[in-house]
């Protein structure tokens, strides 16, 4: 008994020992800049199937620091003049998929009958920035953890799904790198993948889904407003996402060369591969326990308002 109580602590000790060193070459793998965005995601979702991740307590707050860090330093190859015409390129469709997209989640949680503080939360979510959205608008309406993790996890799923599927289907349809990067923005939930999606496609189509990805992140604010409203919340405080004015600041310091070009363009490639090893903490994240929890009814709400503003925002680009 106690020979083989030995033995089960040796196996458990070298299994959390190789979790480890494969997840550390792992990440120094992504780093390196050896893998692309949709494989190091692939990587997370493997390696949580086979390892436990031993820093699992640590992983969401590491993927929120290290997609703001990424994200402000990709600002430093964007210039002021192109970026403000795209942000006002895509603001009608930003607009008009929001405001769609909210009255269709809020129709479709009363027909199927879901928890209406998950279903808001999935359908901000989808609307606006996904994990994003979901951290500020949880607390306004008051969401307790549990849905707050049914909320993540679908949204993780998808987003995960788009990160694959986007770049085959663009070139596909031989949409172009400015309708990619609007497409990915609009129809992708998170930040995150929205970035390494556009990042496989090609540089135009990066520098366009972030600008219009951090300007639909704004709507954050009118969003909480939106939902103090509905759930009629008061006193609850809304959250700014600051760290927008950084990306800004990036984009004006390298609009007047304030920096060599050699300094800007070695932050580039750095945010460029911080982003890789964000979307394999991501795919870390995604538990196949967890979502089989959700039930079926969270996850149709999901797919029907992903597939709606996928589809709406693909015919408005295209037409």
């Amino acid at each position: 008994m106690y020979r083989l109580t030995f033995v089960l602590l040796i196996d458990n000790d070298m299994k959390a020992t190789a979790s480890i060193l494969i997840y550390f070459c792992i990440v120094i793998v992504s780093v390196m800049g050896m893998v692309n965005s949709a494989t190091a995601l692939l990587l997370g979702f493997v390696f949580s199937l086979f390892f436990k991740n031993p820093f699992k307590t640590n992983t969401h707050k590491a993927i929120q620091y290290f997609l703001k860090i990424a994200v402000v330093g990709l600002g430093f190859g964007m210039f002021i003049k192109e970026t403000w015409a795209t942000g006002k390129a895509g603001f009608s469709l930003t607009l008009y998929s929001i405001v769609l997209t909210v009255g269709l989640g809020l129709l479709l949680s009363r027909i199927l009958n879901i928890d209406l503080k998950l279903g808001h939360l999935i359908t901000s979510g989808t609307s606006i920035c996904g994990g994003s959205a979901i951290a500020a608008i949880s607390p306004v309406i008051k969401a307790n953890g549990k849905l707050i993790s049914m909320a993540l996890g679908i949204v993780f799923l998808l987003n995960s799904v788009a990160l694959l599927v986007f770049p085959g289907i663009g070139h596909l349809l031989h949409l172009s790198q400015e309708q990619f990067g609007l497409w990915c923005a609009v129809a992708i939930h998170d930040t995150s993948s929205v970035v390494g999606a556009a990042l496989d496609y090609g540089e135009e189509a990066l520098r366009i889904a972030t600008t219009v990805k951090l300007s639909r992140t704004l709507w954050i604010i009118p969003m909480s407003i939106f939902s103090m409203f509905l759930f009629k919340s008061k006193g609850e405080k809304i959250k700014f996402p600051y760290f927008i004015l950084l990306f800004i600041i990036a984009i004006v310091v390298n609009s007047f060369h304030l920096l060599p070009s050699s300094t800007t363009e070695t932050i580039v490639l750095f945010s460029k591969r911080l982003l890789v090893l964000t979307l394999f903490l991501v795919g870390t994240t995604i538990s196949i326990k967890d979502l089989r929890a959700t039930g079926i009814k969270p996850m149709l709400l999901a797919i029907g308002l992903w597939v709606f503003i996928s589809t709406f925002s693909l015919i408005y680009i295209t037409h």
